[in-house]
């Protein structure tokens, strides 16, 4: 398993790591991988480090600076070690990580059915209401017909509970369709909904002609994850995916 969750998406190297190893202490216990976390600087470059030497043979690492929105930026081998303000990015080079850091959030990892191109998203309610993964999928060189997409740890349903600001943004967005969104928010205490971000993200996507596979895990439920939801202050693990280097 190499420490992480296998996306098994095929002909890349892609999956979600847990909170195993790393040396992070305290309410980021593990391998926390989130630089804006009140996590020690030194632990979380240590932890990158052991991320870094579990996946193969790799050129670069990209990590972004997510605020939960919907730009979505290409990255390229040898390109500036900068990190980008950005919720999403893609890539045809080898040998390039492209990393989602979450604690609750939807990381949605994609693929081209030939393996020439990949991408990763970060979709919190925010992002998502706004189209970061509709964004995504117009900056990718390929017709999303083509793509594979893989749903990772997420918080789930039953766990996510929201106010009425959140199911309206929703139903007032160009993004999604009235009738999903009513589908995935169930009524829970007065003016609260529990609201299924991946379920949501499913048929986002399988509207658009992308084929998906949901990890099915839950953040707040599982332990091996980190939680904002249910802890607090936390760590963040990542959801990466490359295209592996030929020979």
């Amino acid at each position: 398993m190499n420490g992480w969750i296998d996306a098994r998406l095929p002909g890349v190297v892609a999956g979600a790591t847990v909170r195993l190893g790393g040396c992070s202490s305290g309410p980021h216990l593990g391998l926390n991988l989130g630089s804006n976390t009140q996590d020690a600087a030194a632990n979380v470059v240590a932890n990158r480090q052991a991320f870094a030497e579990r996946l193969p043979s790799h050129q670069q690492i990209c990590w972004m600076d997510q605020v939960h929105g919907v730009r979505v930026v290409e990255r390229r081998a040898g390109a500036s070690p900068t990190v980008p303000e950005a919720d999403a990015q893609w890539t045809a080079r080898r040998g390039v990580v492209l990393t989602v850091l979450t604690a609750d959030c939807l990381p949605v990892l994609l693929c081209d059915d030939r393996a020439r191109c990949v991408a990763a998203a970060h979709a919190g309610w925010r992002g998502l209401a706004a189209g970061v993964l509709q964004h995504t999928l117009a900056s990718m060189p390929v017709h999303s017909a083509r793509l594979l997409a893989w749903i990772g740890p997420a918080i789930g349903a039953r766990a996510f509970e929201v106010g009425e600001d959140v199911r309206e943004a929703f139903l007032s967005s160009a993004f999604w369709r009235r009738e999903d969104v009513l589908a995935c928010c169930s009524s829970g205490a007065p003016g609260k909904y529990w609201f299924d971000m991946a379920e949501l993200a499913l048929r986002g996507l399988r509207a658009a002609g992308v084929q998906v596979r949901l990890s099915g895990l839950c953040t707040a439920r599982d332990q091996r994850f980190y939680s904002y939801r249910r802890d607090g202050e936390t760590g963040r693990q990542a959801s990466f995916i490359m295209l592996p280097i030929k020979g």
